[in-house]
């Protein structure tokens, strides 16, 4: 037992080759010190076949050599032979070595073969100074490590091995090589197998890339279908809705005449039925249109004081006298300058707002901002109202989805609201999220950036102008006729192809010398 760098070295065999039959008893000895160490099957075969190459070029090149077999290291071990002869040595190693490196004599190709089969191999070769040559298999992780009690048994069963006929070791060899080639066709076997079933598999994933393309054009198709739906729908309900609204709004005003109290019940149960039905349509355009990419953001820079200012006066009138419930806009601290679209900011957080009123029986609503991360501004809108159930809160910002609760019945609403919230939220390169608890009430974060990066707009305002084409222009006119008639200062209606908006002139009108019917006129 020597002492070495790694550890410890314990010596096994040492044999001399002299004569060609050597060579198969070194094969011989290599593989039975393999099965004794517990190399398996394969391993040994490995081994002694390295074993027997270089034994081989020992004797084929220098006349000769010898042989050693040791055990190294305590953990992990490794089985090292080593070669050596004192021949002429190897002259151009390192072109030998070479992976190009092409044999015309068969010189060189046993210690091609050898670092193929074993771990490691170590050469020391010089011109005249022999050639000693090292091959390295290391233990496997299931292999016991072997104290050195171990390996003075190893040596007397080894000793007690009487070297085999070498014929029988040809013999031998011959089996190991049938049973390589015959591994080696199944192999074959298999590896075809599996290019086959890797070319159906191939074939199966262009048919599924191909089925996919035509699922996802159809859905872009049904998608462009659905949004020009909405939005030639909406536009062409509004006008009519908008013919409702006023011209019940005229009634009930008792512009025409006193109504009786029957008559005041059904009108605004009219007017009532024509609102929900306006703010569907309403929010069906918009969801449109953001889904269309057509929305158009004006860009301004307003202040966060100022928004909430005139959000407290929008929303407040919604309240109820001596409700329980009080809407609370906190002031907001270190909110910079905003550069986005105000309006669009605005009509998230009255959705927010409008919904958190309806849901929150008792406590408080209360709206905030504060500065978040990476640039972002974060708005929170938080209510003590009913909460929303975990498994919905995903749910609830799909279109037309409602949550069943006790107060649904009581309050109108489409299920686009909040699906229009998170679009138009993402439009203006934000985001929204939630936290709620049922029983406990919900808090909603939109958070948006300081300034918006996407391409905006001019917008420039249409005066009273009313067209069944553009619909989206009639509020602002009905607005302007309605002052016309409270403050009896004259304005224009330009109307084009709608009786009914010329009657609601004429109502609103009266004898101003200043209106003038188009549809009867055709300026």
């Amino acid at each position: 037992m020597l002492q070495c760098e790694k550890g410890m070295i314990y010596p096994i065999l040492t044999t001399e080759v002299r004569f060609e039959q050597d060579i198969v008893q070194v094969r011989q000895r290599a593989r039975q010190i393999g099965a004794l160490l517990g190399f398996d099957s394969q391993t040994q075969t490995r081994i002694a076949t390295a074993v027997s190459e270089i034994a081989r070029n020992a004797f084929k090149y220098a006349g000769g050599g010898k042989v050693e077999f040791f055990v190294e290291g305590e953990s992990p071990q490794v089985f090292r032979t080593r070669i050596s002869d004192s021949g002429p040595g190897i002259a151009d190693l390192a072109q030998v070595l070479s992976p190009n490196f092409r044999s015309q004599t068969g010189a060189g190709l046993g210690l091609a073969a050898a670092k193929r089969l074993m771990d490691e191999v170590q050469i020391d070769a010089a011109r005249d100074r022999g050639t000693a040559v090292q091959l390295i298999k290391q233990f496997s992780k299931q292999m016991p490590a072997l104290s050195a009690i171990d390996l003075n048994k190893l040596l007397d069963k080894l000793a007690r091995q009487i070297p085999e006929d070498p014929y029988a070791e040809i013999q031998q060899q011959n089996q190991e090589l049938l049973r390589t080639l015959d591994e080696l066709r199944q192999r074959q076997e298999e590896l075809v197998q599996l290019n086959q079933e890797l070319e159906d598999t191939n074939r199966g994933v262009v048919a599924l890339y191909a089925e996919l393309n035509d699922k996802a054009e159809s859905l872009q198709r049904e998608g462009e279908l659905k949004t020009s739906f909405l939005s030639n729908m909406s536009h062409e309900f509004r006008t009519p809705l908008t013919t409702i609204l006023s011209i019940s709004e005229i009634l009930l005003n008792r512009i025409d005449g006193e109504l009786s109290p029957e008559q005041d019940k059904q009108l605004n149960f009219i007017r009532k039925s024509a609102e929900s039905l306006a703010e569907l349509v309403d929010d069906s355009l918009d969801l449109a249109k953001v889904e269309a990419g057509k929305v158009t953001v004006r860009v301004a820079d307003f202040e966060v004081e100022d928004l909430f200012s005139a959000l407290r006066g929008m929303m407040r009138p919604l309240l109820p006298q001596n409700s329980p419930v009080s809407l609370i806009f906190e002031v907001p601290l270190e909110v910079p300058t905003l550069t986005t679209d105000e309006g669009k900011v605005s009509q998230i957080l009255r959705n927010l707002i409008s919904n958190a009123l309806k849901f929150t029986e008792a406590g408080e609503v209360r709206v905030a901002a504060e500065m978040g991360k990476g640039g972002m501004v974060t708005f929170s809108v938080a209510d003590t109202g009913i909460g929303i159930p975990t498994a919905d809160q995903t749910r609830i910002f799909e279109e037309f989805v409602q949550v069943e609760n006790h107060l649904q019945k009581g309050v109108k609403g489409t299920g686009l609201g909040l699906s229009l919230c998170r679009k138009m939220a993402e439009f203006l390169g934000g985001s929204i999220e939630i936290e709620s608890s049922p029983g406990v009430g919900s808090t909603f974060l939109v958070n948006l950036p300081i300034a918006y990066a996407g391409d905006s707009t001019g917008d420039s305002e249409v005066s009273a102008q009313i067209s069944a084409s553009q619909p989206e222009e009639t509020g602002r006119a009905i607005e302007n006729l309605r002052s016309a008639a409270r403050d009896r200062v004259p304005k224009v209606a330009i109307v084009k192809e709608q009786k009914s908006f010329s009657l609601f002139g004429e109502r609103l009108a009266g004898r101003n010398p200043l209106y003038c019917d188009v549809h009867r006129q055709r300026w």
